[in-house]
């Protein structure tokens, strides 16, 4: 096929073409499967406050009228809960938007940004498309390396992306180690706490990062509701200092959180009950399908988040393209990570009852096929 000139149709700027497309997990079962049970998305099992779900019923006859702009009573509500200025918080159309509007800010063509190796993707993603470089850093066991990290950084530098906990792997770094990172950074690099996984986390030396916010003026927070019970939604938040603040909400779309997802995320982050359900159901099976896999013999990445990181033998017979395709075909909706540097590997929502069990008795007879 010939190739058509340029000068006959619209292209994408350089670079855009060579940025990898972002692929979501997999959402259904091949034809036949009767029950599905999706663990591909880091979704709450238990799903959304029944709070939430009134309040965006409550809302429903009013969506002819334009959102707030500002999402100010949104802002207020996260700011009332974590003890923050609502003037330091904006909100988004999920957190990955503010990812991309920082990348847009504050990186330009012949800058770096610095990622570690199994990081979320889209931050890759976005460097990109600023027209930056991403700079790879090594883990050390599935962890971020803190001395590599910093090791990494040049004169070209503007950004360092910090998953903690990091999605895919689940693993966290004390916030020690955070704040050592910080402190190794020029002032003029930004360092971007992205903290999705924030409220799963019971750890003594875990901090999300609203601390070091607040005294800083490089460090920005990045949260979402999505794993919490509303990723339908799609809200996500920044806490950052007044200048950041004031720099992303010039460029940021002027209705960019919906009616309906400002309502619900109110009502939603007031629901500390809820909240409470979901994380405590979490840790209890968390820890269940974590000693159970291992029992199979298979290598479990130790978790902090809502999901777990599986690791099959290096077998083809029991690989986890073939351990995919028979929980597939079972139901049972798994992440494949290829893409973030696991061939061999399943990321797992933790589920339902009924879908963890599922999920290990069917991992039992295929292990045993």
């Amino acid at each position: 096929m010939s190739q058509t000139s340029d000068k006959q149709r619209p292209t994408p700027r350089a670079g855009i073409m060579d940025i990898e497309a972002y692929v979501p997990g997999k959402s259904a079962a091949p034809a036949g499967v009767a029950k599905v049970h999706k663990l591909s998305s880091n979704e709450n099992p238990l799903g959304p406050s029944p709070k939430a779900i009134e309040a965006a019923r409550e809302v429903a006859a009013k969506l002819d009228i334009y959102p707030d702009g500002t999402a100010r009573r949104l802002r207020e509500a996260i700011a009332e809960v974590h003890g923050l200025n609502a003037a330091n918080i904006i909100c988004s159309n999920g957190s990955d938007e503010i990812l991309g509007l920082l990348a847009q800010t504050y990186l330009s063509p012949g800058d770096e940004a610095v990622i570690t190796e199994h990081a979320f993707m889209v931050y890759k993603i976005y460097i990109q498309s600023a027209g930056a470089t991403p700079v790879t850093v090594k883990e050390t066991d599935e962890h971020a390396d803190i001395d590599a990290m910093l090791a990494a950084v040049t004169s070209r530098t503007k950004i360092v992306f910090l998953a903690n906990p990091n999605n895919p792997t689940g693993t966290y770094i004390p916030f020690q180690e955070v704040r050592r990172l910080h402190a190794g950074l020029p002032r003029h690099v930004l360092l971007v706490l992205d903290a999705a996984y924030a409220e799963y986390v019971r750890r003594n030396d875990y901090e999300a990062g609203i601390e070091l916010v607040g005294s800083a003026e490089n460090v920005v927070m990045t949260r979402t509701f999505s794993k919490i019970g509303l990723g339908g939604a799609r809200i996500g938040w920044m806490y950052a200092p007044t200048h950041i603040v004031d720099a992303i909400n010039r460029i940021r779309g002027p209705f960019n959180v919906n009616t309906t997802a400002i309502e619900a995320g109110i009502a939603a982050i007031r629901d500390r009950d809820h909240v409470e359900r979901s994380v405590s159901h979490n840790q209890t099976w968390l820890t269940w399908l974590s000693e159970e896999l291992t029992k199979l013999g298979l290598r479990v990445t130790p978790s902090v988040g809502n999901f777990i990181l599986i690791h099959f033998p290096d077998d083809e017979k029991y690989s986890a393209a073939k351990a995919d395709d028979y929980l597939s075909a079972r139901g049972f909706i798994l992440r494949r990570v290829s893409g973030y540097g696991f061939p061999n590997a399943l990321r797992m929502t933790v589920g339902t009852e009924e879908a963890n069990r599922g999920v290990v008795a069917a991992l039992t007879t295929f292990l045993k096929s």
